[in-house]
């Protein structure tokens, strides 16, 4: 700062005149101006929103004060106060953040010794998780806020012009699909307000019967609305979940209505009409949207005691060990009419994916007892590694895609979530040699996705990656490299911390944490990006309502210790929405459907 001489009583008369008018200004808004709008006020500290809010007025009205006296003597003592003002607030702020009730996972390990790898959640950084599990809270604030002050009850928000996003998957513009999304997330991070918030609008609004007016994706509404509300109901206890999560499901039923019982992709409640999209093969139906009902069903069965629901997945799942396989393989497009496969595209990114993670969450779901499903899993396990693994030339591991029998180099970020369930299955595998080899497949996949991620400019990731040419984990030459907030990846190397203990997952967490924070925030929240390696091309102006339910719920329980959301107490669904294990789980017979 520029060192002026001044004249002291001056200064001291300055001084007293701005605090005079600071006074008055206060008085007269406090008395004479409507209540400011609490919510529309930028959230950190959860525990002190009406001392921030008077504070901000109070600065505002100090620097509006001070510009009276810029060209006066001794304005830069002004400034300086000022700067202490704002550097006190901070500190503040952050202090009180810290002191806030702790949430449901605050770690309390101690130095790490009794898990020695880590494997109980503690490593010796607590100091260190409890910082970087704040800074995630704050990225869930932010995000929440910006949705909840600029288009609340809609679906999604566009945070950059903080209007509304809505895709045609939800079948009504308000559904409220981020609220359902995230409600479980704000829960688990123990912000017990603004769950609160969510908690009232789905009592009070959500409504198949009148919101649903359009054409909606069976899958979408299952994995995001029916699983949001099942979790909500087995973290929180309120029974008027129950009801809600019937009526989603009571809708969902009449895609059901076909030769074999597997679904059709879309349904318009209000015509009940049931298809499926016309560039799917065909109007085929597709493995990954079919394949990713069975934990939501069957818990909705459990709660409801109407066991219709089970009935109806489990006669899609024994339509599908029933087809005919490729080569022991499931292609992506499967008939509804006659309940077989069509063509011989496989993949485990986008149309396979969610199939082939259920099957073995299914059996974990059943509390080790759906065999059907561990069967299904361990053999299609089996096939996926002797076809579909592969090394680039500089040693990275990954899965191709098959055409007709030839592989295609090129590993989407969706793929990225085998990286936890081939670390599940090694974790339930009894043979230790094939218990070590999965999970080698496991850490490798792992470290292939962090590749694809380092690799770029922005340090995140693009939608697809490959593996040939002048192309090693990467997409720099193609069309497919943005980023649209996507989990996979951190999602796999959650689990990898939760079942190895190696802090080297933790780390990887917190870097892609820091890299969404630094390009993907925007003043409404996170918006993807449109080329990770070009960030100067900007933005998608989409924050997707998956981004509050996965990418920042995973990042969260990556920082805290491993008893919350035991993995042996709870299944994530694919949209990351906790389902209690079934102890009292039986095969549901479906001969009388």
């Amino acid at each position: 700062m520029k060192v002026v001489r001044v004249n002291k009583r001056l200064v001291v008369a300055l001084v007293a005149t701005v605090f005079i008018v600071i006074f008055c200004s206060v008085s007269f808004f406090t008395s004479s101006s409507p209540k400011a709008d609490t919510e529309r006020v930028p959230i950190r500290d959860i525990n002190s929103r009406n001392k921030i809010r008077n504070e901000a007025e109070l600065k505002e009205q100090l620097r509006h004060d001070t510009q009276k006296v810029e060209t006066e003597p001794g304005i830069e003592v002004i400034h300086e106060e000022e700067r202490k003002i704002e550097e006190k607030e901070e500190k503040e702020e952050e202090e009180a953040l810290k002191e806030r009730e702790k949430p449901i996972g605050a770690g309390r390990g101690k130095d790490g010794k009794d898990g020695k790898d880590g494997k109980d959640g503690k490593d010796g950084k607590d100091g260190e998780n409890d910082e970087r599990r704040e800074k995630v809270v704050k990225m869930m604030l932010h995000a929440w806020y910006g949705y909840r002050n600029h288009t609340w009850g809609a679906n999604e928000i566009k945070p950059i012009s903080k209007g509304i996003n809505n895709q045609g998957i939800f079948g009504g513009s308000g559904m409220g699909a981020t609220i359902v999304d995230a409600a479980d997330t704000l829960w688990i991070m123990g912000l017990k307000e603004e769950y609160a918030q969510a908690r009232d609008w789905i009592r009070d609004n959500f409504d198949m019967k009148t919101k649903a007016t359009g054409s909606l994706s069976v899958f979408e509404t299952t994995i995001r609305f029916l699983g949001g509300l099942l979790s909500l109901h087995a973290l929180t206890g309120e029974e008027f979940y129950i009801k809600k999560a019937q009526d989603v499901g009571d809708t969902l039923l009449l895609a059901f209505k076909t030769p074999t019982g597997i679904p059709h992709s879309t349904l318009n409640p209000q015509s009940k009409r049931a298809e499926n999209y016309g560039w799917a093969s065909g109007g085929m139906s597709i493995l990954s949207e079919i394949g990713t009902l069975h934990l939501e069903f069957a818990q909705l069965s459990k709660v409801t005691k109407q066991p219709i629901f089970a009935k109806k997945v489990q006669k899609v799942r024994d339509a599908l060990d029933k087809a005919e396989k490729w080569e022991g393989l499931y292609p992506n497009y499967i008939s509804p009419n006659n309940g077989r496969f069509t063509g011989n595209h496989i993949s485990l990114g986008a149309l396979g994916d969610s199939f082939y993670e259920y099957l073995i969450k299914g059996w974990i779901y059943s509390n080790f007892t759906d065999t059907q499903a561990k069967r299904m899993y361990w053999d299609v396990s089996d096939k996926i590694q002797e076809k579909m693994v592969a090394k680039s030339h500089s040693g990275l591991t990954y899965l191709v895609e098959l055409r007709n029998g030839r592989s295609e180099h090129q590993m989407g970020h969706l793929a990225c979530f085998s990286v936890g369930m081939f670390a599940l299955e090694a974790q339930y595998e009894k043979d230790e040699k094939r218990k070590e080899k999965v999970m080698s497949l496991a850490e490798e996949l792992g470290s292939t996705c962090h590749e694809s991620y380092i690799r770029s400019e922005t340090r995140i990731g693009p939608e697809m990656f490959y593996f040939q040419g002048n192309e090693d984990a990467t997409a720099k030459n193609t069309g497919a490299n943005g980023y649209i907030l996507r989990p996979e990846v951190i999602e796999g190397w959650f689990y990898l911390w939760r079942i190895t203990g190696k802090t080297k997952y933790r780390d990887w967490v917190w870097d892609a944490v820091e890299a969404i924070e630094k390009w993907c925030k925007k003043e409404g929240g996170y918006a993807g990006l449109q080329n990770v390696y070009k960030p100067e091309r900007g933005s998608d102006d989409v924050q997707q309502s998956f981004f509050l339910a996965e990418t920042l719920k995973y990042a969260y329980l990556t920082f805290t210790d491993n008893e919350v959301m035991d993995l042996s107490k709870w299944v994530f669904n694919t949209e990351a929405h906790p389902l209690p294990i079934d102890t009292e789980y039986t095969m549901p017979n479906t001969n009388d459907i």
